[in-house]
C-alpha cells in the first residue's frame, strides 16, 4: 500500500498507539489501514462415491486438478460461497452435508473453510476458470497432480469419513503444520 484510501497522503509503516503490530497509517488523517488473510472456500463435491474434481486453467498451478474453491464474496456466507464456487468452476449443484476442515495457510494470508457436499446431478462442465472436470472413483483420483496440500488434505479426510454422515469433527491443518511451498512445474 501507498497511498490512504480515505483522504490520498502517502502511507507511514509504523506501530499506531495502544497496538503491538506496524501497520500501514496515514499520516494526514489517522485512518490505519488493516491487512487481513483472504478466506477461500470449497467443498469435497460427492456423487455415487465418486469425487468431482477440477483441472485449474489459470494461475497458480494450471493443468493440476482441484476441488471446486475460490474466495469468499462480501455479503456472502462460507456455505453460499463454495455454492458459487461450485458452479463457477464446474456448473455444479450441490448440497453442502457439513464442515470437513479449516485450514490456516498462514505464509499466503489465507484461511480456508471446506465442506463435504453432496453433487445434485452428474451433468458438470467446465466453467472460466477450468480446463476439464471430471468424477473420480477414490482409487482413481490423480494424487500425484493434485494442485495444492490442502487439496490432498482435505481429500484424504473425506475419504476417513467415506459413508459417515455429519456432523463432522471439523480437523485443521495436520499436525499444525503451514503446508510446504509448491515446486517448480
Amino acid at each position: 500500500m501507498d497511498f490512504c484510501s480515505e483522504c490520498g497522503a502517502r502511507l507511514e509503516w509504523r506501530r499506531p498507539a495502544d497496538e503491538e503490530t506496524e501497520r500501514f497509517v496515514c499520516p494526514s488523517c489517522g485512518t490505519v489501514h488493516y491487512q487481513n488473510p483472504k478466506v477461500v472456500v470449497g467443498a469435497v463435491c460427492l456423487f455415487d462415491d465418486r469425487v468431482l474434481l477440477c483441472r485449474r486453467a489459470i494461475e497458480p498451478r494450471p493443468g493440476f486438478w482441484t476441488i471446486p474453491a475460490g474466495y469468499l464474496e462480501l455479503g456472502e456466507s462460507t456455505e453460499a460461497g463454495a455454492r458459487r464456487e461450485a458452479y463457477e468452476e464446474a456448473r455444479a449443484r450441490i448440497e453442502i452435508e457439513g464442515l470437513l476442515a479449516v485450514y490456516n495457510v498462514v505464509r499466503i494470508a489465507q484461511v480456508q473453510v471446506l465442506y463435504r457436499a453432496k453433487l445434485l446431478a452428474d451433468d458438470v462442465a467446465a466453467g472460466p476458470e477450468t480446463e476439464e472436470v471430471a468424477l473420480f472413483g477414490w482409487r482413481d483420483i490423480p494424487w500425484g497432480e493434485l494442485a495444492f496440500p490442502t487439496v490432498h488434505w482435505v481429500l484424504a479426510r473425506a475419504l476417513e469419513l467415506r459413508g459417515r454422515e455429519g456432523p463432522f469433527e471439523t480437523v485443521g491443518n495436520p499436525m499444525g503444520a503451514d503446508p510446504p511451498p509448491l515446486a517448480a512445474t
